[in-house]
This record gives C-alpha cells, structure tokens and sequence, in this order.
C-alpha cells in the first residue's frame, strides 16, 4: 500500500490534525545546512514506513508565498492546463529578482529530464551567463525530486522552498521510490548498475588533475 498524504489525516485526534496541517505548509531545506549537519539536524520524523523533514520554523515573508503561488500557478498549467507534463511549477529568485519560472515539459519535449526545477535551473543559468546561482532560491509547487535536488545542489542554489510533499503524490509519480532505489546495493537496484574498464576512466582524471585550468564549478 503506498502512503496516505499528510493532508489526508482529518480523522486523527487534535493535536495529530494540527501536526497534518503543519506537514501541509510549504518547507525549506538549506543545501548548506543538509550537508552539514545531516538529517538529524533538520529532524526526522516517519510517514509511511519512510523518514521526513519535519516542517521548518521559518518564517516565510509575503515575497515567498507570492513566489511559491506563482509555482503553483505553473503547476496548474503544466499539468492541468496545457498538459505539457506532470503538474509541476518552479520559480527561481535572486536579490527580488526572478531569473526563471517554469513548468514541467516532459511529455511536450520527450525528455525525461524535463522537470520543472531542471528547466528552470536550466534558464537561469543561461540568464546570468554562469552554471552558479548562489544566492538565490528556488520555490517549487512539489519537492524536489533526487534528479531535481542534485541539479540544484550543482548549481549552488542556496535555498529551496517547496509546497507538496512526495507523500501527496506518492500514487502518480516514483519520487519517493527513486530515493528509495537509491540507497540500495548496486545489484539491488532497480535499473541494473555495473562497472566496466575504471582504470582507463582513471588515467583520464590523472590527465585532467595536471591542467592547470581544468574545469571547476
């Protein structure tokens, strides 16, 4: 049985429904803090057998809820609307300023890495001539999918705002079951992983170790 939504829980007790409704608001998770402290430092808490960041105490200002509504607007489209993918929308902003706003584009442009953050990552890079954001935030209708975190995660994005959890869509997209995958032995995954000829991929990154301007971001 896949895991109810934390918005479906209006038949728990009082202080349980209070708990759903904190579940239900939009959280942030800072890419710095994660890595630093680990999850136990953001909190864990179980739903559906899996563990959860427990909602942030921040205080969100009325630029983030007009940010985060703007998102969804594009989640509507995206998915709804225009049905040029799931329904996913995300915003990214710096200094007041929105560099992208994007929906999901999948089924419109046949690429699987059409997601709604990956798109948006995408244009504001391009915007501002760099593979770096730092410093700015992304809001996003949905939580970031592994591919969506790790694109961010690149990119240097200082914060992420999301609405809906993975457990509210559990039942129409594999977010929660990739991150699932993911922590599983190679052999045990589901897409079959294997290594072939690493000492000349290693000769290789001799080779790009000596450059003196060799790539970095």
């Amino acid at each position: 049985m896949r895991p109810l939504g934390v918005n479906g829980m209006s038949t728990l007790p009082n202080d349980e429904t209070s708990l759903g409704k904190l579940f239900s608001a939009a959280r942030v998770v800072y890419r710095q803090s994660f890595l630093a402290v680990g999850a136990r430092g953001i909190g864990l808490a179980s739903v559906g057998g899996e563990a959860i960041a427990k909602p942030s105490a921040e205080k969100f200002t009325d630029d983030d809820r007009r940010y985060m509504a703007q998102a969804i607007d594009l989640m509507r489209k995206a998915g709804v609307t225009e049905r040029t993918g799931g329904a996913f929308g995300a915003v990214i902003v710096r200094n007041g300023k929105v560099l992208a706003a994007t929906g999901n584009s999948v089924l419109r442009d046949n690429d699987p890495s059409a997601h709604a953050e990956v798109n948006a990552i995408r244009a504001a890079c391009k915007k501002v001539g760099a593979p770096n954001l730092k410093g700015a935030t992304m809001y996003t209708s949905c939580e970031c999918c592994p591919m969506c975190y790790a694109t961010a995660y690149w990119a240097r994005l200082d914060r992420i705002v999301y609405a809906a959890a993975w457990t509210d869509y559990a039942d129409l997209f594999d977010d929660q079951n990739i991150n699932t995958d993911m922590k599983l032995p190679y052999a045990n995954r589901k897409v079959k992983t294997v290594q072939l000829m690493r000492d000349d991929a290693q000769k290789v990154w001799q080779e790009f170790r000596k450059l003196p301007d060799r790539a970095k971001y």
